[in-house]
C-alpha cells in the first residue's frame, strides 16, 4: 500500500473538501484503491501555512475557520503564505494546486505548478489558468522531470470530461464538441426561462453561490473561453490560445428574446464550440446559441454542465455532471491522484 504525501496549495472550498475526504475516507482508499494520503503542508494567501512532515490532522484542517491568519492556530502555523516553501520543503510527493484562477497570465497559479515540477513532485489541479495559458510549457516540464501533470477538474469540476474522451473515446474520431461549461449561466438562463429577469437571476445565482460577486468572467463568457481553449488543445491537437477563440455572453439577451424562443420550439444556451477542419486547423467559439429542444443540450438545466463531443463513428456522445462544487471539484483532484497512481513513468 502506498502513502503519498500531499500539500495543498490554497485551502478555500476546493481543497478543503478534499482535506475532508481525507479525513473520512482514507481507510476505504487503502483498501479500494492501495494507497492513502497524508497532508505535509497547506498554504494560502488569506489563511497562512503551515508544514509537518509527520502528517497535520486532516479533519481539524476541514474545520479550520475562514479567517485571515487562520492556520496560525494550529502548532508550527503562521499567518504569512510561505507558498515556495510548503511546495518545495514540506517533503510532498504531489501538490494539490487550487488557488483562484486568473484568466489574465494565470499567475501565481503557473508559478506554483512550475516550483513543484521543477522539483519533480507531481502536481494536480483544479485550476483552468495555467492549463489555458501555460499547458504546453507545463506538459513539457512534467515530461523532462519524469511526474505527473493532471487537470481533470478544470474543465468539469468532478464530471470527468477530458480523461473520458481521451480514453473512453480514443478511436472514435473526435472531431469537436459544443458544451454547457459554465453553470452560472446555464442557472441564469434556467431561471429567466421561468419568467426571472436578468439581473434578478444573476442576484440568486449570488446567493446561492454559483456566482461570484463579480459575475463578468460567467455570463460574458470568460470563464468558458478559457475551458474552451483546454478542451480544444487537449482532444483536437490545436494550439489555440485564448485571443483564438471568440467570446460573447448571455447580458444582451432579454426576457422578450426568451419569449420568442419557447414560442418557436427553442431555447437560449452558451456554447463553448470548438470543432476540426479537412486540414486540421481547428475554429473555436463561446456565443449564446438558439438550440432547438431535441438538441442534445436543450435540455441540461440549472447549474448543470454537459458537452457533446461529434464523433465520426459514434454521432454525437453527450456527457452531462455537476460543473461546480466544493465535494465535487476535491473528486476530481481524487481522481487525478488515482491517475498518476496507476501510472508507470519507468
Amino acid at each position: 500500500m502506498t502513502e503519498y504525501k500531499i500539500a495543498l496549495v490554497g485551502f478555500g472550498g476546493v481543497n478543503r473538501g478534499l482535506a475532508q475526504l481525507i479525513a473520512t475516507s482514507n481507510a476505504r482508499w487503502q483498501a479500494t484503491l492501495g494507497f492513502s494520503l497524508k497532508i505535509v503542508g497547506v498554504t494560502d494567501l488569506f489563511l497562512g501555512s503551515v508544514v509537518d512532515r509527520d502528517g497535520l490532522d486532516a479533519a481539524a484542517l476541514a474545520a479550520l475557520p475562514a479567517e485571515k491568519g487562520a492556520l496560525a492556530q494550529i502548532a508550527g502555523g503562521t499567518a504569512e503564505a510561505f507558498n515556495e516553501t510548503v511546495i518545495k520543503q514540506s517533503g510532498a510527493d504531489i501538490i494539490a494546486e487550487a488557488t483562484f484562477t486568473n484568466p489574465v497570465d494565470g499567475e501565481p497559479a503557473a508559478t506554483f505548478c512550475r516550483w513543484a515540477l521543477e522539483s519533480g513532485i507531481h502536481v494536480v489541479t483544479t485550476n483552468k489558468g495555467p492549463i489555458a495559458l501555460h499547458g504546453a510549457e507545463l506538459k513539457a516540464l512534467a515530461r523532462q522531470h519524469n511526474v505527473a501533470f493532471e487537470y481533470e477538474g478544470a474543465v468539469m469540476s468532478g464530471t470527468p470530461v477530458i480523461r473520458l474522451a481521451k480514453q473512453a473515446l480514443a478511436g472514435s474520431q473526435i472531431q469537436g464538441f459544443e458544451g454547457i461549461l459554465n453553470g452560472t449561466s446555464n442557472y441564469v438562463l434556467t431561471r429567466m426561462k421561468a419568467g426571472m429577469a436578468f439581473a434578478d437571476a444573476v442576484a440568486e445565482a449570488q446567493q446561492l453561490g454559483y456566482a461570484e460577486a463579480d459575475p463578468t468572467a460567467d455570463v460574458e463568457g470568460y470563464d468558458v473561453r478559457l475551458k474552451v481553449v483546454i478542451l480544444a488543445n487537449e482532444l483536437l491537437d490545436a494550439r489555440l490560445t485564448v485571443s483564438d477563440v471568440t467570446c460573447s455572453g448571455i447580458s444582451g439577451i432579454s426576457a422578450a428574446d426568451i419569449v420568442k424562443a419557447q414560442a418557436t420550439g427553442q431555447c437560449w444556451k452558451l456554447i463553448g464550440a470548438a470543432s476540426k477542419a479537412a486540414d486540421g486547423s481547428v475554429a473555436a467559439s463561446v456565443e449564446a446559441r438558439l438550440l432547438p429542444l431535441e438538441h442534445p443540450l436543450a435540455g441540461i438545466n440549472g447549474a448543470v454542465n454537459a458537452v457533446s463531443f461529434n464523433t465520426g463513428l459514434l454521432g454525437a456522445v453527450t456527457v452531462s455532471g455537476p460543473g461546480a462544487g466544493r465535494i465535487e471539484t476535491a473528486y476530481a483532484l481524487l481522481s487525478d491522484i488515482i491517475a498518476l497512481h496507476t501510472t508507470d513513468r519507468r
